[in-house]
């Protein structure tokens, strides 16, 4: 089995352990998430690979890490992620890409990514829930960090944070590649 088929096979174990243990029905996850109930019966039929875009959507929407909602397991206390167990979530022909390293649930969603943006690439994403925050830190090239449409620049060594309930994208728009590591904090479901 591919590592696509896994993570198609993972999300829809998954997502429907999650929906279950919230109580959602479909209706009720389509209307918190604004993702189609049409999509989320595909992918809990695992007849589809969702964007990164929807599967944030409905992490936010069940108060779960992305981390959580593809790979459910309860572990000790100490949980170590191999490199070859990272998750790859997007990528570009041109070699940008996004790892997910860790998540945890506790007390909220927590999040730690790799990025790595080509000159030219970027990658763009919907307001998450009011509370969420952004912490990155830029250790190669320069970052566009784009905020509720307000322009930033990142360059190596510095670090920002934001409250990311409102739209906000990551740029290169420098001749190297971006390197950066980024936490989200995502509040928990009340």
């Amino acid at each position: 089995m591919s590592d696509l088929d896994q993570l198609t096979q993972s999300l829809a174990r998954n997502l429907k352990h999650w929906r279950g243990e919230r109580a959602f029905t479909l209706d009720a996850l389509a209307a918190r998430s604004g993702v189609s109930r049409g999509m989320i019966i595909q992918i809990e039929q695992a007849r589809t690979n969702p964007s990164v875009g929807t599967t944030v959507k409905l992490a936010d929407a069940l108060g779960i890490s992305i981390t959580t909602l593809l790979d459910y397991e309860q572990g000790p206390q100490v949980r170590l992620v191999p490199p070859e167990a990272a998750v790859r979530m997007w990528s570009t022909s041109t070699g940008s890409s996004t790892t997910l390293l860790i998540g945890t649930e506790k007390p909220g969603p927590l999040e730690l990514w790799a990025w790595r943006l080509m000159p030219g690439d970027g990658s763009e994403s919907d307001a998450h829930p009011e509370g969420t925050v952004e912490l990155l830190h830029v250790t190669a090239g320069e970052l566009t960090l784009v905020v509720d449409h307000e322009s930033y620049p990142v360059v190596a060594g510095t670090s920002a944070t934001f409250e990311a309930h409102v739209p906000h994208g990551y740029r290169n728009e420098g001749v190297e590649p971006v390197e950066m590591t980024m936490a989200v904090s995502v509040p928990p479901v009340r």
